[in-house]
């Protein structure tokens, strides 16, 4: 019989195990296998003289194993005082002509069974140590599949040239996530090219057009890890003609890192009307970022040389204006760095060159931000991004809502497609299941590559999204020469989605401080807030602000320009899903 995996699953009844018989004969290998119980010998070149009298310690476990001989049940005392069959009459001759020697095992046998009884017990021991071992190299793997970090999302917004990229690369190199032969690497083709202060941003601008004119142009995507979180850098662009881009970063972003820059002439270019500084602070609110860090980079380029009135400047121009978006003063914090050279990124700066800065660094500050709260437990929902085909049909967006795991069944929305989860991947690695935040990648059967596009959107089997050609919204027209009246065209970008849109009817004005309404407007204009019906080209995934914010909430852009941002109010036609499909 094999030993137990633990002596605690032994039942109560055996709890102790059975007392030596110190009356049976002595043990011979192959002769009196039936022998009821064990007594060590002594081998005969050990002299080993009879004690006259048994120590206090012998005496007392020889009493003990006495009375629990006796204690034990009848059925298990027979064997002992039963004959011995005649087939056994050469062992009981042995264990005669053995007698001394059985005398002296007879009286060393507690000592022995004692010294026994600790080796067992250490062999226990150092077997209960080895398993927690291979529990606790159990757990780090589980951790590792299914990390307990909270995961964020961060995109990377502002002015082209504002150090956005370098910024993002830098923290890659802080963070371990990119090694030192690979910046080297990066570090020599950038000087062959004379742009040695670009090599930092290659980690992110992967691709030849974005490494050669030094502008991002598709979203950049890595990851990095600290002491409570793990981070999801998106780097948005920059430049103006790439606003669409950057407004699909910011819909998978949980908090905004704005990036100006403090060198002379940069931050004004970027602030005024028409530099990208504003748009994607508008466009980061209307994407639903309700948390953002404003880096004042470039502290230590000549024209500043960490000055503390030029970074006040640079946050006493800016304040008014996020206002007026819409974050609060809680909602912002500023703090200098220098992407380049990382001063601020992961440790504080120095005291001497930066004295009226006495706050955390970046990295300290994103640690200590409050966990962000997640539908887990509501229907999923997953806007997508982008798809490819590579060994089947594979989907990238975020989680917004819901749990997911390998194998599962969802919808695809618009077109009700049932599809199923063959793989699930968080930053190139397969996992198991994937969490509401996360930005994920995941392998589909029952659909092809081009059967999917852009603001196509996975949903729970049960609970499926709606889909809408008409739609009344509130807007706020932003920036916009002209009036809007009825039959204005422009593009609807929401969640992930891009569609053409015309306003059909304007239904009436809101007083931004009263909350009024003036019903029938003949027109609207900029700074003006009003209820519109608007009407897509074709049928897009859509829900109310109020049931579900993050598929209700969109921008309206025209010849390049962000025109009106707005949240939607209530669904006319829902195509062909059923009320009782809608999200909870």
């Amino acid at each position: 019989m094999s030993a137990p995996d633990s002596w605690e699953s032994i039942a109560d009844d055996q709890a102790e195990p059975p007392a030596l018989n110190p009356n049976a004969g002595a043990f011979v290998p192959g002769k009196n296998i039936h022998a009821s119980s064990f007594v060590p010998r002594i081998p005969a070149s050990t002299n080993v003289e009879p004690p006259q009298q048994q120590p206090a310690s012998s005496a007392a476990a020889t009493t003990d194993t006495q009375q629990s001989t006796e204690e034990r049940p009848a059925e298990e005392q027979a064997p002992a005082e039963t004959s011995p069959p005649a087939d056994t009459a050469t062992d009981a001759a042995a264990a005669t002509s053995n007698g001394a020697a059985a005398e002296a095992a007879e009286a060393c046998s507690a000592p022995a069974v004692q010294a026994s009884a600790a080796a067992a017990a250490e062999s226990v021991a150092s077997s209960d140590v080895a398993q927690e071992v291979e529990a606790g190299k159990a757990e780090a793997l589980a951790e590792a599949a299914f990390p307990s970090h909270e995961n964020v999302n961060i995109v990377f917004i502002g002015h082209v040239d504002a150090g956005k990229s370098t910024i993002g690369g830098q923290l890659l190199k802080l963070t371990g996530m990119v090694d030192k032969r690979t910046l080297e690497k990066y570090e020599r083709e950038a000087k062959e090219k004379n742009r040695e202060s670009w090599y930092l941003s290659w980690a992110l601008d992967t691709n030849t057009e974005e490494r050669e004119k030094g502008k991002t142009v598709e979203v950049g995507r890595a990851m990095f890890n600290t002491e409570k979180k793990r981070f999801t850098i998106l780097d948005a662009p920059g430049h103006r003609s790439f606003v669409p881009n950057m407004i699909n970063g910011a819909a998978q972003a949980d908090i905004a890192i704005l990036v100006i820059s403090a060198r002379r002439g940069e931050f004004e270019t970027g602030f005024e009307r028409g530099g990208q500084t504003r748009e994607h602070a508008m466009l980061a609110k209307t994407a639903g970022v309700k948390h953002l860090i404003i880096l004042v980079n470039k502290m230590d380029d000549s024209t500043v040389q960490w000055k503390g009135e030029r970074y006040e400047e640079c946050k006493s121009k800016l304040m008014p204006y996020l206002k007026q978006v819409g974050f609060r003063k809680t909602d912002c914090y500023f703090m200098p760095v220098s992407g380049l050279t990382g001063t601020g990124l992961k440790e504080r700066v120095d005291a001497k060159s930066c004295p009226w800065y006495t706050g955390p660094a970046f990295l300290e500050y994103l640690d200590q931000l409050p966990t962000i709260t997640r539908s887990s437990s509501g229907p999923i929902r997953i806007p997508i991004v982008d798809r490819y085909k590579d060994m089947g049909t594979i989907i990238m967006g975020k989680l917004e809502s819901g749990g997911l795991t390998k194998g599962q069944s969802m919808v695809l929305m618009p077109n009700r497609a049932n599809v199923d989860a063959l793989a699930v991947f968080t930053e190139d690695e397969e996992v198991q299941q994937a969490r509401a935040g996360e930005n994920i990648k995941l392998k589909l059967k029952g659909v092809e590559e081009e059967d999917v596009s852009p603001g196509f959107v996975l949903c729970s089997p049960g609970n499926l999204c709606h889909t809408t050609r008409v739609f009344d919204a509130q807007v706020v027209v932003m920036e916009y020469k002209s009036i809007i009246c009825a039959g204005y065209g422009a593009v609807l970008h929401v969640h992930t989605a891009v569609e053409d849109v015309k306003i059909t009817n304007l239904i009436a004005t809101i007083d931004r401080k009263t909350g009024q309404k003036k019903p029938r407007p003949r027109f609207i204009k900029q700074d003006m807030s009003a209820i519109v019906r608007l009407e897509t080209s074709g049928v897009i995934c859509l829900e109310t602000f109020k049931e579900f914010p993050q598929l209700g909430r969109f921008t309206l852009r025209d010849e390049g320009k962000t025109v009106a941002v707005g949240k939607v109010l209530k669904l006319i036609s829902t195509g062909d899903v059923p009320s009782s499909g809608a999200a909870n």
